[in-house]
């Protein structure tokens, strides 16, 4: 892995011991040494402080970047390259949470489900997930809607204090501006959208995209026509969620029905 090789060539040129490193970033040497053998691909924080300890400007978060981007498939590649680009994003969730909205300790519960035993795989999509976060922050945010599945706040984790930390981090989301959030309820009896997330983006150059979801696969449509399709089962599904301020006093009511 570039990245690890380039972790091992500055500190070596630096004349510095892992533990002189440790020092310098107050991140633990063993776990400094993952980083530098590759078990361990690392988060956008640390990548910081070692950028700053070795003076390298924004070298090591730049490399991160594309280390993160190998984590993912192929498909999923593509459509995260679109994501960069939208001004517009529409998802509907069912199930659970979407990646965008996760506090890490969900994300972490989340995706262990897909790498038992699996360490370091674990580690590496989990500092992923938060770091594509960062599309809701900073300049040029896109407009995002979210439409949540009932369901999505009817599956608590096991851990109720980082289940209720999950809740208010929605609550914080959906007080930005530029965000919209609402609760679609089980009374909205059947649709189209069932079982499968979806994503539209709107692209500068007036295309858009889809992404859909499900347990097991993924799909990304570029096709106009596949696309229009989706973008209209969104409209209908949405017609049916609840206004963005009942959505927000649901969530409120969940947290309270979850005393941790």
């Amino acid at each position: 892995m570039v990245l690890a090789a380039e972790l091992a060539r500055l500190r070596e040129k630096s004349g510095k011991s892992l533990s002189d490193l440790a020092a310098d970033t107050t991140y633990d040497r063993t776990y400094l040494h993952k980083l530098e053998t590759g078990v361990k691909l690392g988060s956008p924080d640390v990548m910081e402080a070692l950028d700053k300890a070795h003076d390298t400007g924004e070298h090591l978060v730049d490399l991160w970047e594309l280390a993160r981007n190998d984590v993912f498939r192929d498909k999923y590649k593509r459509f995260m390259e679109l994501e960069q680009q939208a001004t517009v994003r529409y998802e509907y969730a069912v199930g659970a949470v979407p990646g965008l909205l996760q506090t890490e300790r969900y994300a972490r519960a989340v995706l262990a489900l897909s790498f038992p035993g699996e360490e370091q795989g674990l580690e590496e999509q989990v500092a992923a997930r938060m770091g594509r976060q960062k599309l809701l922050h900073g300049e040029d945010v896109p407009h995002f809607r979210a439409v949540l599945d009932e369901s999505v706040l009817r599956r608590p984790m096991r851990d109720k204090v980082a289940w209720t930390q999950q809740l208010g981090h929605l609550l914080t989301v959906a007080d930005q501006p530029r965000v919209t959030l609402q609760v679609l309820p089980f009374s909205a009896g059947l649709h189209h959208l069932m079982g499968t997330s979806l994503t539209i983006l709107w692209l500068p150059d007036g295309k858009s995209a889809a992404y859909t979801e499900t347990n097991v696969n993924g799909e990304l449509f570029e096709d106009p026509t596949e696309v229009e399709r989706l973008k209209l089962s969104y409209d209908l599904l949405r017609d049916f969620a609840l206004s963005p301020q009942k959505s927000v006093e649901v969530i409120q009511e969940t947290m309270e029905d979850n005393p941790s």
